[in-house]
């Protein structure tokens, strides 16, 4: 067997893409997507027929529906060639907005139910910030699954198990880029950060029962992914699932919940004052927090001038 086929006996592999052509080829359970993700797939010819479609079929709507009615559109098009579930993300610019989050998230779930897509098959992806995760946790009494992303630290992973999110995204290789630009070291194998992050998470999650998925994501390189075999799931851009198609080496599990570290995790209770106390103290976490929040920002920015030219 291939790496890919390999890494599928241990962990359920997601695409991160919003090219649902590219998905076919590798078979994965889930897909996730963002607004680069999307922004990226729009501009590609044998995708702008959607874009094109949600701008004349939404004459009088805001070009923020519009991107909603776009998100619904690929990810209906993504759960044609998936067995399960979508992630579909909240905009960026309610990161803060408790209520936004809850309102936008209700709302992705009608659209949704709208076209026919039970909200089993769906995750609303939200910010790890206090906020979003105060949002998540009523979203999930009421059966709307929550994919909690821009994930860079113990106590927003704790913070996100406690409200009972569905799945945490903490972000490999974001972690990793900080450290190497920081320390100028490039980490390899076991000893990248962003690598033990996780690690950190799944070994925490497991010893003390919480029921949250813990998926890996953002990665830079299929080492990454091959030290985090046995993680939950792990979403991966096509070009990496392409590199482990092409690679018969072997791979070895190396997490799992019936080999957990003898010492060493304590139990932490990370309620706001804590979590923002955490999060303030890791420097890695908060730039990169607040960098992932203004990018995608931006890139809906991106999104919404196509659509305004498009009228």
């Amino acid at each position: 067997m291939n790496q890919l086929e390999q890494l599928k006996q241990f962990t359920t592999v997601v695409a991160d893409t919003g090219d649902f052509q590219s998905i076919k080829a590798y078979t994965p359970r889930d897909a996730t997507t963002n607004p680069s993700l999307i922004l990226k797939a729009v501009q590609k010819d044998e995708y702008k027929p959607l874009l094109q479609k949600a701008v004349r079929d939404n004459p009088n709507a805001s070009t923020g529906d519009i991107i909603d009615r776009l998100l619904i559109a690929f990810g209906k098009e993504i759960l044609d060639v998936i067995p399960g579930r979508v992630s579909t993300e909240i905009d960026a610019r309610l990161s803060f907005d408790v209520e936004g989050n809850i309102a936008k998230g209700r709302e992705l779930i009608a659209l949704y139910e709208q076209a026919g897509i039970p909200r089993e098959r769906v995750l609303i992806k939200i910010a790890s910030t206090w906020e979003g995760i105060r949002a998540a946790e009523v979203l999930e009494k009421e059966g709307i699954r929550c994919n909690m992303t821009l994930l860079f630290s113990l106590a927003q992973a704790i913070a996100c198990a406690e409200a009972g999110a569905q799945l945490i995204s903490p972000f490999v290789g974001r972690i990793y880029d900080w450290y190497k630009k920081s320390t100028a070291i490039d980490y390899q194998g076991a000893e990248d950060p962003g690598v033990q992050s996780v690690k950190r998470i799944y070994n925490y999650y497991r010893k003390f029962g919480y029921k949250t998925e813990v998926m890996g994501a953002s990665f830079r390189n299929t080492s990454q992914i091959l030290e985090l075999a046995g993680c939950d799931l792990l979403t991966i851009s096509p070009d990496l699932l392409q590199k482990l198609a092409d690679d018969s080496a072997p791979v070895a599990r190396k997490l799992s919940a019936d080999n957990l570290p003898a010492a060493g995790i304590i139990k932490l209770s990370v309620d706001e004052k804590t979590f923002r106390f955490m999060l303030n103290e890791d420097a890695m976490a908060t730039e990169k927090l607040a960098e992932g929040i203004r990018a995608f920002c931006a890139d809906s920015g991106k999104l919404k001038q196509m659509i305004t030219a498009l009228r």
